[in-house]
């Protein structure tokens, strides 16, 4: 035991130097973050995706997945009409390749899909736009 101590000082100590560091800018250490600070992040990631989502800077279905995703994470009631949206949208567009996995599709899948993708796009945003409209305006600052 007094091994594995000896070998996590300089680690820690690079750490804390981190920290040290990060606090001197004024950067609050991640786990010194109240709950009620995580929650305020969580939202304004909210307001940012679907004002993202509405002026076609962020792309829809992206959107739609993170929104699905942050659901539990702003604190608002489980039967969230504007959430539940997002959430059945993206339980119906999780076969497609959308966002990050889209480097690990080939080329030929990608044009076979991207037909598909551009439907859903449209089918999303008639289903869901009025909600993306709703969770932009709540979670403003």
């Amino acid at each position: 035991m007094p091994n594995k101590q000896r070998h996590n000082r300089p680690q820690k100590a690079r750490l804390d130097a981190h920290c040290v560091r990060a606090c001197a800018l004024g950067v609050k250490h991640p786990m010194k973050m109240s709950h009620e600070e995580y929650v305020e992040k969580k939202r304004a990631r909210v307001h940012e995706l679907a004002s993202g989502m509405l002026d076609g800077s962020i792309h829809y279905l992206e959107g739609v997945v993170e929104l699905a995703s942050l659901r539990f994470e702003v604190e608002v009631s489980e039967d969230d009409q504007d959430f539940l949206a997002f959430t059945a949208v993206a339980s119906e567009i999780d076969h497609l390749p959308i966002g990050a996995p889209r480097q690990y599709w080939s080329k030929e899948a990608l044009e076979r899909d991207e037909p598909e993708i551009q439907e859903s796009i449209k089918w999303a945003k008639e289903f869901s736009l009025a909600q993306c409209k709703s969770l932009s305006e709540r979670f403003s600052a």
